[in-house]
């Protein structure tokens, strides 16, 4: 019989608060940024954190991963070196890591995870990382589902991917263009988000295809319709971007995730969760709800034609209506969505700028803004914050508990006690009591009292009662009984936690290319030793250490000319205008390229 296969949901944390709250919104694992060189500089956290949400993940089996995720200088590695003993010690199930150079330094036992920041596209890159002794692999965002199941049936590492979140426009690891610009590298965690800026397109003869759009601005991923799909593609993590999100979008999208996989798990018995407990929500998860800009699937059935939000780079939320009558000081929506006092509305106004205003009141079906806006009938409203659902993820909004059954027996100096988890951890406590029969019955008050459980971790399934007969047992003495058992099976659990070692040793195995550009992102000796040793023979240095000469400043599957209409493989294709195309932002011109052949676009910077 084929054992059925354990999913991981993977929640974000900017913080110790957003990680245990990720953790009791259904999280089976976190991932959290180092202390220092992780790929969102801004969303570091101390060692005592981490250890702090590692011990309190660990009570449900949740695991933590931490971020440390960007190149590294020859004069970062001891420093490094240092922090992951640290985390380890911290009690962190893996690292996450780009920088190849990693692997040849001084390691603890903890496992490896592959950042998408690696460029994870083909079977051949992921089986060679998995060779190399990584332990999980993200997967580019681009992929689609058949070359997911193309990595998955050719390789036997766990595979992790996106399911919702904020898109890089770029192939991740293979975006240079605010280091070229600013001097703020993508690869250390600094990107200046060039990808949110607007610009103007320009075609070879001078003309103006698009005025101050935000051209490379994608829509935010949401796979959410998709999630069996990629289970059964082979997908065993399904990660939520947002290291800089705030505490209510992490337990937003992580409820709604969970619930989505546990109506799975009801029909699908071949795949279960990856750590225990159940969680209770007290509010409806909503992924309109919480920061976007508007969702798109992105490549994974097919090229999705409005996948770019051009107008805006900013979120936009949910759709609300139109409006319908206007007045000096009040309007009205024709939608079906009820608006609340407080809550932010939207609207693009007659420069196609995102404009928001505050709701000062309502009456009826009347909206009063705090300052009414220049909006006129038949204007699209959208609302970015809603006041009342934001208020009800400010107080207790989940709760996660794993269900327990207690047996008491009697024994020859008391009774014995034994508590059993749903993950049959078991733990035995004893009270010593000489036996005097009850006048009255007992099993209502045994039952009472193993049923609270106050703020516990666990939730009472059932209790057997193996007695001879209607003994006394004094309700502080059931107490005490409970309250050692929980006690008990608490330390079982935190022993026998299936911590993962894995010891990376040195490997040889060749690389799928026998050269590295600047893409291959080398900016230290140790990487530079880790791919001589799989047979590199030519190794450039990384584009942070030495720009090279006329580089590609972003590769993209995500393409400008099919966003707009104007791809020569569409129906109907008639293209009035010109190659070469450039972008215009500021001072800058970039110009682009594409391979019509793999439907990818470059852009580079005009010399």
């Amino acid at each position: 019989m084929k054992l059925a296969r354990k999913i991981e949901l993977l929640a974000p944390a900017k913080n110790l608060e957003c990680g245990i709250e990720a953790i009791n919104h259904g999280a089976d694992a976190v991932y959290i940024g180092a202390p220092m060189f992780s790929a969102r500089a801004a969303a570091g956290n101390t060692i005592e954190d981490i250890h702090t949400l590692s011990v309190y993940a660990h009570k449900f089996l949740a695991k933590v991963y931490v971020a440390l995720n960007t190149i590294l200088e020859d004069s970062q590695l001891p420093e490094a070196e240092k922090m992951i003993r640290d985390i380890y010690r911290a009690g962190a199930d893996a690292l996450i890591i780009q920088d190849m150079g990693i692997l040849n330094l001084n390691l603890p036992p903890i496992p490896l995870h592959a950042s998408t920041q690696c460029d994870n596209r083909t079977p051949e890159k992921v089986r060679f990382l998995e060779e190399a002794g990584f332990s999980q692999v993200v997967l580019a965002r681009e992929l689609s589902l058949n070359q997911i199941k193309d990595i998955s049936s050719n390789t036997k590492v766990p595979l992790e991917v996106f399911i919702h979140g904020a898109l890089c426009v770029c192939y991740s690891g293979q975006c240079y263009i605010s280091q070229a610009l600013s001097n703020r590298s993508a690869n250390r965690g600094e990107c200046a988000q060039y990808c949110r800026m607007p610009y103007s397109l320009i075609d070879g003869t001078g003309k103006t295809i698009a005025s101050n759009k935000y051209l490379l601005s994608l829509k935010d991923l949401n796979q959410s319709d998709h999630i069996e799909e990629l289970l059964d593609a082979g997908v065993s993590s399904l990660k939520i971007e947002g290291r800089l999100k705030e505490l209510s979008y992490v337990k937003n999208i992580t409820a709604y995730y969970r619930k989505k996989l546990d109506e799975i798990f009801e029909r699908r018995p071949e795949y279960i969760p990856s750590s225990s407990g159940k969680c209770i929500f007290y509010f409806n998860p909503d992924p309109e709800k919480s920061f976007n800009r508007d969702f798109t699937s992105y490549f994974l059935k097919n090229r999705d034609p409005k996948m770019a939000s051009p107008e805006t780079p900013k979120a936009t939320g949910e759709l609300i209506g139109n409006v319908k009558d206007l007045f000096h000081n009040y309007f009205t929506i024709s939608g079906h969505k009820p608006v609340h006092n407080g809550d932010g509305l939207c609207f693009l106004n007659n420069r196609k700028e995102l404009q928001g205003f505050r709701v000062n009141r309502i009456d009826g079906n009347k909206i009063f803004p705090a300052e009414m806006p220049r909006i006129t009938h038949g204007t699209t409203i959208y609302r970015n914050f809603d006041h009342e659902f934001e208020k009800s993820l400010q107080k207790k909004s989940s709760e996660r508990k794993i269900k327990v059954d207690f047996e008491l027996q009697e024994n020859a100096f008391g009774f014995d006690l034994t508590i059993t988890d749903e993950d049959n951890y078991q733990a035995t406590v004893s009270a010593t009591l000489k036996k005097e029969l009850s006048q009255k019955p007992q099993r209502e008050n045994i039952i009472a009292q193993f049923s609270k459980l106050g703020n516990t971790i666990f939730e009472l399934q059932n209790v057997r009662i193996n007695l001879s007969d209607n003994w006394f047992i004094p309700s502080s003495i059931l107490a005490d009984l409970k309250r050692n058992a929980v006690e008990s099976l608490l330390s079982v659990r935190e022993i026998i936690f299936s911590k993962s070692f894995t010891k990376i040793s040195p490997t040889y195995h060749p690389y799928p290319e026998t050269g590295l550009s600047y893409l291959g992102n080398v900016s230290n000796e140790k990487a530079r030793e880790f791919y001589i040793q799989h047979g590199i023979k030519s190794i450039d240095t990384a584009f942070e250490i030495k720009m090279p000469q006329k580089p590609v400043l972003m590769q993209n599957k995500y393409c400008i000319k099919y966003q707009l209409g104007i791809c020569p493989k569409k129906q109907n294709f008639d293209n009035n205008f010109k190659p070469p195309y450039t972008l215009v932002t500021g001072n800058h011109q970039l110009n682009l390229s594409f391979d019509c052949n793999h439907c990818e676009m470059q852009i580079s910077k005009e010399s």
